[in-house]
């Protein structure tokens, strides 16, 4: 009797197991970081916490997210959630400070002297992981300038990379290489007179790391016939590019598409073949728009057309 009664705990466990399992199937978990850190974090206008931070268990499909934080603009986007773990990052900008005028016929001795003026501008507004962006720009009225770095991961809350020299005609530059060390995503340099009482910004992405994955829908089709590829890119490419090799029109690779990454990193782009088209073997090759990552998948088209 007591065999038949651990027999059956043990068949309860099973199905509780089995149960809790399916519970959790079907469910994504989103990670969520922002510059600066400590944002508040809004699902579906939902308070679930402030960056950064892991949310498991979210319903798959079309969702609003937001963050916010005190004296900064909030960010916000529709996001699709899909199984498996998505990441997500912004990059707030403080909220323009109104200009306090002088009382008139009021005196003050420092309104005499000008504020330093500093401006900032990059040679590009997005590079390859491993590869280096000059910024340069202007300051009156300081010996040097500071340039803070805001980003994810190391830069999270934000890192002062550099203090250059303003020459004598009130220019400064500095390169940044920041090599392999690095996650791809949307930085923000600040520059900084060196009393920090003024200050410029430019907005840049950094693209590379991460991977390029391709699926198909079938591994055989007809001529005439059509077919979807899909998959995921986590290079921060905001794009993918499909190319199709195969015999006759293809035989030298030909750019077929290019798709837009969806906001839970995934892609899917649809192919329509006519009847003309040589049977053989076929392959799609799927590159992220810097190139930096691509993946390939093969599949044939028969000899006759598809009814």
């Amino acid at each position: 009797m007591k065999k038949k009664i651990v027999i059956l705990i043990l068949i309860f466990c099973v199905f509780i197991s089995g149960c809790v399992s399916n519970q959790n199937s079907g469910k994504g978990t989103l990670q969520f970081s922002s510059s600066p850190s400590g944002a508040q974090v809004y699902l579906d206008k939902e308070y679930r916490g402030t960056t950064p931070s892991t949310l498991t268990n979210v319903e798959l499909g079309n969702h609003t997210l937001e963050f916010r934080y005190q004296g900064y603009q909030s960010w916000s986007t529709d996001i699709m959630v899909a199984s498996g773990i998505s990441t997500y990052y912004a990059s707030l900008s403080p909220i323009p400070q109104p200009s306090v005028q002088p009382t008139q016929g009021t005196t003050n001795p420092q309104s005499q002297t000008p504020p330093s003026r500093v401006t900032i501008q990059e040679s590009q507004d997005s590079i390859v992981i491993g590869n280096s962006i000059s910024f340069y720009g202007t300051c009156t009225d300081s010996d040097s300038v500071i340039l803070t770095l805001y980003g994810p991961g190391t830069y999270a809350d934000g890192v002062t990379v550099a203090q250059p020299k303003v020459n004598t005609a009130n220019s400064w530059s500095y390169v940044w290489n920041p090599g392999y060390s690095i996650q791809n995503g949307l930085y923000t340099m600040i520059v900084y007179d060196a009393q920090k009482s003024t200050s410029g910004r430019v907005v840049f992405t950094v693209t590379g790391g991460g991977e390029v994955t391709i699926i198909v829908n079938k591994n055989s089709i007809g001529k005439g016939d059509s077919i979807t590829f899909s998959g995921r890119c986590t290079t921060g490419d905001a794009t993918v590019t499909l190319t199709l090799i195969g015999p006759g029109q293809y035989s030298n690779g030909v750019d077929v598409g290019s798709q837009s990454i969806n906001a839970d990193q995934t892609w899917s782009y649809k192919y329509q073949f006519d009847n003309a088209v040589q049977a053989g073997m076929y392959t799609m090759t799927v590159h992220d728009a810097k190139r930096t990552k691509s993946a390939s998948i093969s599949f044939t088209i028969g000899g006759s057309p598809a009814s």
